[in-house]
């Protein structure tokens, strides 16, 4: 009877240590996921202002567009909750699709080899944080769904766990895709 006791405290202490490891390692991964959006995000601060110096040698009189991309990435730059940085980020995404507008109406421009780089490094780096975002929600979704799984939550909230915040998306690109001949 003892050995039975023994066992059974032996199995819940080693389901205790394996649980509560496994939300060490989920939160860490959650970190680890937003650092590399962090990363991507950086990258796309640092290419802003040499495509819009590009764009501003032709397009002098687009002053406007200029000016809002400086703010916004100003803005998300300062922003610290995740909702705020996807928020602002999303408001530059559609003002670069904006500034890239403004550059079709400029054929040497676009026949410029440092601004089709620029572009092409954009691009990328669009991707990147496309992906870093679909991986962290990913994660986040995973530590979330396990903090709430019986009997999970009871560790969970010893830890005093929170769920995550998802990574937003921009609301117009939950709409339909527009395709026009």
């Amino acid at each position: 009877m003892n050995f039975l006791i023994l066992g059974i405290i032996l199995v819940i202490v080693a389901w205790f240590i394996l649980t509560y490891n496994n939300f060490v390692n989920l939160r860490n991964r959650v970190k680890n996921a937003w650092a590399q959006i962090d990363v991507q995000l950086k990258r796309r601060y640092d290419l802003i202002p040499n495509i819009v110096e590009t764009v501003k040698g032709y397009a002098k009189h687009e002053k406007e567009i200029f000016e809002n991309i400086a703010e916004l990435r100003a803005k998300a730059m300062g922003a610290t909750s995740i909702k705020d940085i996807g928020e602002s980020n999303n408001q530059i995404t559609g003002t670069l699709k904006t500034l890239f507008a403004v550059a079709e109406n400029y054929p040497e421009l676009k026949a410029n080899e440092e601004f089709l780089k620029l572009q092409e490094e954009l691009t990328n780096t669009e991707n990147k944080i496309a992906f870093s975002r679909q991986f962290f929600n990913d994660i986040v979704m995973n530590y979330n769904a396990t903090q709430q799984k019986i009997p999970a939550n009871l560790i969970a909230g010893m830890m005093n766990l929170k769920p995550e915040e998802y990574y937003p998306v921009d609301e117009a690109e939950k709409g339909p895709v527009k395709v026009q001949f």
